[in-house]
């Protein structure tokens, strides 16, 4: 079994400061406000007058392939959308934080002889594309988000693969169960809980706000740990991430500013340090039960 810690990021508030479409929308001189008040007002009132049942999410990504056909966003496509990875605004100490958690075990040899090492993962529910477009990537083992495919204009003009605050925890199945790493494994395959390749207690989730409470619960009741970030200044995140640990929500919060020093980031540090030497106890005393005793002369 490998002995995986993985950090599992949101995107947009947690790693970056806004969301992820901000450059989009000074591309285009689009008041985000604006823009976010219609989209998120739109499908409260679509199921009540259609009767029908509205994804939030799923609407959110059909108003923007409308906004590339209206004039909105004319022309927006998956090229354009990873070049906006160029232009995002991370918080203070990112990418420096993945960077150095992912060596933070590399001085002990200890962790190597048990195979413990560090993997960073992003599952968001904004653009897989524009994430791919940052500096993050070499990294990030794997990212999940919105898939969205160019049509024969070459414009964005289908939802190919969506993930919302509830499939998040799909995403995180697919890291404890590995899927990409092991071909012959599926999302609903069973594998029992030993041959898993990250297990939950091994997970580190890290989010900004009540949106991610299915993951924050699914890490959490497996053991895992839990950590939320708010907005440096911003007393009405700061509240919210508070009523959530105070609802046992989430482990821990700080304020997003994860260089050398922070709360946050010696909070994640040390909690790695914590996994790696729990594993390497286990691993341990696996070896030591499993020996039999030396030979020796009989007197």
């Amino acid at each position: 079994m490998a002995n995986i810690i993985a950090v599992i990021w949101d995107f947009d508030r947690t790693l970056i400061d806004g969301h992820m479409q901000d450059p989009i929308f000074k591309r285009y001189g689009v008041d985000a406000a604006a823009f976010w008040n219609q989209v998120n007002a739109a499908p409260a009132k679509i199921a009540a007058d259609k009767k029908i049942r509205v994804n939030a999410d799923t609407y959110y990504l059909n108003h923007f392939i409308r906004c590339a056909h209206n004039g909105t966003f004319e022309g927006l496509n998956n090229k354009m959308l990873r070049d906006f990875g160029k232009e995002q605004k991370f918080y203070p100490g990112v990418p420096e934080i993945l960077r150095r958690t992912k060596e933070l075990l590399t001085s002990d040899d200890s962790y190597a002889e048990f195979g413990i090492q560090v993997e960073h993962y992003i599952v968001s529910t904004g653009f897989a594309e524009t994430i791919r477009g940052t500096e993050l990537i070499p990294l990030v083992e794997e990212i999940w988000g919105c898939e969205l495919l160019d049509d024969e204009n070459g414009v964005i003009g289908d939802i190919v693969y969506t993930i919302d605050n509830t499939t998040k925890t799909r995403a995180i199945f697919e890291i404890n169960k590995g899927i990409g790493k092991r071909e012959v494994i599926d999302v609903n395959s069973k594998v029992p809980k030993e041959l898993r390749r990250v297990q939950f207690e091994n997970m580190i989730y890290i989010a900004d706000g009540p949106s991610d409470v299915p993951a924050f619960s699914l890490i959490g009741q497996n053991g895992g740990s839990t950590f939320a970030v708010y907005p440096k200044g911003n007393m009405e995140a700061m509240k919210q991430v508070e009523q959530m640990r105070q609802d046992g929500r989430v482990d821990m919060f700080a304020e997003a500013d994860y260089r050398e020093g922070t709360t946050a980031c010696m909070w994640i540090a040390n909690k790695i340090l914590e996994l790696a030497d729990r594993i390497r106890n286990r691993e341990k005393e696996k070896v030591i039960s499993s020996a039999t005793p030396a030979p020796h002369h009989l007197i």
